[in-house]
């Protein structure tokens, strides 16, 4: 029996587990009945702050972080990540220290990998809250109709604001508008009724006459 070396046993689960995600480095993996833990840092020198875009090499502190991912053999998986804090660069930044995110597996607050949001999101959009939920249960993850809606919900573009014309007024700045004084002096009234018309309007016939 030949017994590979432990940095290849390394490489290789890398390939298995983060196929699609770079500067992830697996320590270690740990298989039970029930859980698989993987132990996992990122291999980036430093991180970019998400308040000024500076970039930062200078760690304050770690801490561990224990995203759910996609199950695996009918068992649960765990990630424990070595999660960096650095402090940022710039002096006027009003962040003075950020945890670092590793693209394509992890998002800032996020308790579940990004591959198990997109996953659960597809199953959401396929059978909604309630049946994506129970679906869900049945390839090992348990989660409320509410959350599915929410990581659902998530998936839609942002409104994008209206960008409006600089040479070219809104209404809320054109002349006539309810409220707005004219050049008069008086506020005008709906419909562009001057306020003298208003008091003569049905009390007189056409032409003004009694």
């Amino acid at each position: 029996m030949t017994v590979q070396p432990v940095e290849e046993v390394t490489v290789r689960l890398e390939e298995l587990l983060f196929p699609s995600i770079a500067n992830v480095e697996v320590l270690s993996a740990d298989v039970d009945d029930e859980t698989v833990r993987i132990d996992a840092r990122s291999t980036v020198a430093g991180a970019i702050c998400p308040g000024c875009g500076g970039w930062s090499r200078r760690v304050h502190s770690s801490y561990l972080r224990f995203p759910v991912d996609v199950p695996s053999g009918g068992r649960r998986v765990v990630l424990c990540l070595r999660v960096r804090r650095f402090l940022c660069p710039v002096i006027s930044c009003g962040r003075r220290t950020f945890a670092e995110q590793m693209p394509g597996l992890t998002r800032r607050y996020g308790r579940r990998t990004e591959r198990l949001r997109s996953t659960l999101a597809a199953v959401g959009l396929a059978l909604a809250g309630r049946a994506g939920a129970r679906m869900a249960r049945v390839f090992g993850v348990t989660i409320s109709r509410s959350t599915v809606l929410r990581l659902v919900q998530a998936l839609l573009d942002p409104e994008v604001p209206a960008v409006r014309d600089p040479q070219r007024p809104s209404l809320r700045d054109r002349p006539g508008r309810r409220g707005k004084p004219t050049a008069g002096g008086s506020a005008a009234r709906p419909g562009g009724i001057e306020p003298g018309r208003l008091a003569r309007g049905p009390a007189h016939g056409r032409g003004g006459m009694p």
